[in-house]
């Protein structure tokens, strides 16, 4: 999955204004050569939003159910959107992006972040949450000269490829993120990608990195990953995501395989669709373990301001691999959206969420199979 930002450009106008006149005679001065650094940075974007969103959970939960980053979380399997009857500051975010062009081949990004997505995000990272939260991104860049198409390799931290829903919430249809965002795929990577594009139809990644979630890695072996991109029509799009590698810690041997496939389709100017499955397997000490799960998402946008965004999702936890529980797990959201021509977007969602099991928490100790 990529991120997708749309923000301003800075712009600075320099004049020059004329003092004295030159001699007639005298002949006109070359002009100054171009400086290299000024040329490099002239393409780059500077782009950002802030992210605060209110929230009430009617289990009126008096303890959090889990402590992710130093973020309590209230809203059990939720992501982000994770406090209870509280306005919160979700994620500030500034981004710096030169993308590479034939005339300048190199390029960067950096995302700085702040909030408690960030502390979320970087929860797990063994390089430790507080020194590596506010970077969501931070990579080097350069488009090589093919002959065909497009190729161009990365050099640093970067979101995944995986998913159909991404970090910052402007970016996807519904404002909480669905159960396979937080309990199917990784969400960052460290390491190098190579992404070729041959023309419009196709694209093809492949990436070498530390694994799931580490920019400092847990082991001394890598993780790789490929994906492919198929649009027959400007309609359809098709993803199929895969990585692989050892993501236990200290353990070079076991590997996780991760399988997403992610499939939207535009019906009418004001109908999409879009499917998302993920598939996991994973081994550690010879015991097996399984999951996987699909969501599926329809956006209504009768015009430029207004949306309804209904998504439906499926997670067996068949291993007890992602929440510690033998579970079988679904969730329904609808979501309005209003959004102002100035860059103000409004969301009011409710969500529920249901087990087979008595996994969620009411008041102080009583747990139940709905949120």
């Amino acid at each position: 999955m990529m991120c997708r930002r749309v923000g301003s450009r800075a712009c600075a106008i320099a004049a020059a204004v004329c003092l004295t006149a030159a001699p007639a005679a005298a002949q006109q001065a070359a002009p100054a050569a171009a400086d290299p650094v000024l040329t490099f940075f002239k393409g780059t974007e500077l782009s950002g939003f802030v992210d605060t969103y209110y929230s009430y959970n009617f289990n009126t939960p008096a303890r959090p159910c889990a402590t992710v980053g130093g973020v309590a979380i209230f809203n059990c399997l939720h992501n982000f959107d994770v406090a209870h009857n509280s306005f919160s500051l979700n994620l500030a975010e500034l981004a710096l992006e030169k993308k590479p062009t034939t005339d300048s081949r190199g390029g960067f990004r950096i995302d700085l972040d702040y909030g408690s997505a960030a502390a979320i995000v970087a929860g797990f990272e063994p390089g430790g949450t507080t020194l590596y939260q506010n970077i969501q991104q931070a990579y080097l860049s350069y488009l090589a000269p093919t002959k065909t198409g497009s190729l161009q390799f990365d050099f640093g931290k970067f979101v995944t490829m995986m998913g159909n829903e991404v970090i910052e919430t402007k970016d996807n249809w519904n404002y909480s993120r669905g159960l396979l965002f937080v309990l199917a795929v990784p969400g960052y990577h460290m390491g190098m990608r190579a992404v070729y594009s041959p023309n419009d139809k196709w694209t093809l990644q492949g990436h070498l990195v530390n694994g799931w979630n580490n920019t400092v890695d847990n082991n001394t072996a890598k993780s790789v990953g490929g994906s492919i991109t198929y649009k027959p029509t400007s309609a359809v799009t098709i993803i199929q995501n895969w990585m692989g590698g050892p993501e236990q810690n200290n353990d070079n041997a076991d590997w996780r395989h991760t399988l997403d496939t992610i499939v939207t389709y535009t019906a009418t100017p004001q109908i999409s669709l879009a499917l998302n499955y993920d598939y996991g397997h994973d081994t550690y000490t010879n015991v097996s373990t399984v999951w996987q799960g699909v969501a599926a998402y329809l956006r209504y946008q009768p015009n430029a301001r207004f949306a309804v965004t209904p998504r439906y999702e499926y997670f067996k936890d068949r291993d007890a691999f992602a929440t510690g529980a033998v579970q079988n797990l679904q969730e329904f959201t609808l979501t309005a959206e209003l959004k102002h021509k100035d860059g103000v977007l409004m969301r009011v969602e409710y969500r529920g969420d249901m087990s087979n099991l008595p996994y969620f928490l009411k008041n102080m100790t009583e747990a139940t199979k709905n949120q």
